[in-house]
């Protein structure tokens, strides 16, 4: 079961996304707007957006511009789920850093794969908080706390 915020400013869209996301196993809210989407996510982080392109008050475009440079939020698994059909719109989806692109009106069926796909590869890779263990170890700025202990006796 994952956690899915779905940012779409129509509802009716977003209550039959989050009809067929309960139906397959996940938790699923939605908001109507592209700032309440950034404000959700930094006060609870899910494990996958389901983001429209055409949203008043913020594109899905510019919230997954600021996400994908956000240090927090960067590595957000994000479906651009948009009736906007052009092959250029996909390309600039998924070039911008989308991992999926769904167009509406969409099938439960289709919906739900590409959601199972996402969440699939990101089980494979390292959450963000492992990845800056890496680095902070390659940069040599990591004490291992059992060192700490065992060399002081006492954390430092």
């Amino acid at each position: 079961m994952a956690s899915i915020l779905i940012a779409d400013d129509d509802e009716l869209v977003a209550s039959l996304a989050s009809d067929a996301l309960i139906a397959a196993g996940h938790a699923c809210g939605w908001v109507t707007d592209g700032l309440q989407a950034e404000r959700t996510i930094d006060w609870r982080r899910p494990d996958l957006l389901l983001l429209d392109q055409d949203m008043p008050n913020m594109s899905g475009a510019t919230l997954l511009r600021r996400l994908r440079t956000s240090s927090k939020h960067y590595d957000l698994p994000i479906i651009m789920f948009t009736a906007m059909s052009g092959e250029r719109d996909e390309e600039q989806a998924l070039y911008a850093g989308a991992q999926e692109y769904v167009r509406k009106p969409f099938r439960a069926e289709t919906l739900i794969r590409a959601v199972e796909h996402v969440l699939m590869k990101r089980r494979h890779r390292p959450r963000h908080e492992d990845l800056r263990t890496v680095l902070e170890k390659s940069a040599g700025t990591w004490r291992d706390p059992e060192e700490e202990i065992r060399s002081d006796r006492r954390y430092v």
